[in-house]
């Protein structure tokens, strides 16, 4: 009998070695590219939450996470989907955060993540057409669309006292979903919209485009681009030029080295980017300055908050395969249940291993709606003596 018991003691230590496995996750942003100034704060958020889950030993049978980083470019579809079927197939990677622009990440949903029966949260992809885009249920965003995104830029407007605008984005599916979000809404204010004008990015001189804004006039310039590209372009060409002298800044504008970049011209200017004031947000904060990077960077938050969210939805499925875990991650986001919080995803794991229903709030008060999207929470700031201040949340 003892030999017998000894047998069993031994296959079960063997057992729970075999659970304790390394899980790959993809880490798909714009190592290179016009937002590469902020993927470095998104990717040590995400992987902030993956050290946090293999640290706490709770995992899958005590796995590990395993995080693979990959260059979406952000603007390229064709290399960004080269590099996520590189992490599924190569690297062989459970699950993708990301990627982070729009364009780039419905084209890996529709080309590798559906075809591959691979999840995917992105942090930071927003354009509106994700909403509707045919998913399997594969896909979420911890990033509110910007549908909501353009109301809360015309209501910080409109309080302002500001009724008209020039508007130019950058010509791809996040700037033009953006821009019909904003204008409508701004219309719907009573505000008026002078002239619309793409830009491309990766040029030399924006001055015509910045030329046919200045002769429609309009109180604020709103350009909804990329910090590290176009719409830095077209902000220099206007203070150069003497065009505009306020701008409005969303999302993908949002970054110090935009001030680094056009200097005392910014000033005054102001705009909007997710984020919250919440206890989350908070504690976000100090573990992230722990780590070494910032915490109120773009998507860094939501960064956490996507592997976060993704891991514990593997928890609750007992599965990394991505038609299982994603099937809870709707009840893991949402209440009813015990409110986690950054730094608490070891206590989630407990309390998921024991039947306890948990409601993951993380950084960014995560509350998943309709089409697998955060709600949205944005954080209102001004630039004022060359930095970037709060004014304000929404």
């Amino acid at each position: 009998m003892k030999t017998l018991m000894g047998t069993v003691a031994v296959l079960s230590l063997m057992a729970g070695a075999a659970m304790a496995d390394e899980v790959k996750i993809g880490v798909l942003f714009g190592f290179t590219g016009p937002l590469e100034s902020i993927t470095p704060s998104m990717a040590a958020g995400a992987e902030l939450a993956m050290a946090e889950v293999s640290a706490s030993g709770a995992f899958m049978g005590g796995s590990t996470i395993v995080p693979v980083r990959s260059d979406s470019t952000c603007v390229d579809a064709s290399a960004a989907t080269s590099s996520a079927e590189r992490l599924v197939t190569a690297e062989g990677v459970a699950a993708i955060i990301g990627g982070d622009c729009s364009g780039v990440t419905g084209a890996v949903l529709q080309a590798v993540a559906r075809p591959q029966g691979v999840g995917m949260i992105s942090p930071s992809s927003t354009s509106p057409a994700l909403t509707t885009a045919e998913d399997d249920g594969l896909f979420f965003r911890t990033a509110p669309s910007d549908a909501r995104q353009g109301q809360i830029m015309s209501d910080i407007l409109t309080a302002r006292g500001v009724t008209s605008v020039a508007l130019t984005y950058t010509n791809n599916d996040y700037g033009k979903g953006m821009a019909d979000a904003f204008a409508a809404a701004f219309a719907a204010a009573g505000g008026s919209v002078t002239a619309t004008v793409p830009h491309e990015d990766g040029k030399g001189d924006y001055s015509a485009e910045v030329a046919t804004l200045a002769s429609a006039g309009g109180d604020v310039l709103v350009v909804a681009g990329y910090v590290d590209q176009g719409g830095k372009g077209m902000i220099q060409s206007a203070v150069d030029s003497g065009a505009f002298s306020t701008f409005y800044l969303p999302d993908g504008m949002y970054g110090e080295s935009l001030i680094e970049a056009i200097g005392e011209g910014l000033n005054g200017s102001y705009g909007s980017v997710p984020g919250t004031d919440s206890d989350g947000a908070a504690k976000f904060a100090e573990l992230a300055a722990a780590a070494g990077f910032d915490a109120s960077s773009s998507y860094a938050g939501e960064s956490y908050d996507a592997a976060a969210l993704m891991l514990l939805s593997m928890a609750a499925a007992n599965s990394t395969k991505g038609a299982d875990w994603t099937a809870k991650t709707m009840d893991i986001a949402n209440a009813p249940g015990e409110p986690i919080l950054p730094g608490e995803l070891a206590k989630a794991l407990e309390l998921i291993a024991a039947g306890t229903d948990i409601d993951y709030v993380g950084a960014t008060s995560v509350e998943l709606i309709g089409g697998g999207e955060s709600a949205g929470n944005f954080r209102e700031f001004e630039i004022k003596d060359g930095k970037i201040e709060t004014v304000g949340y929404r």
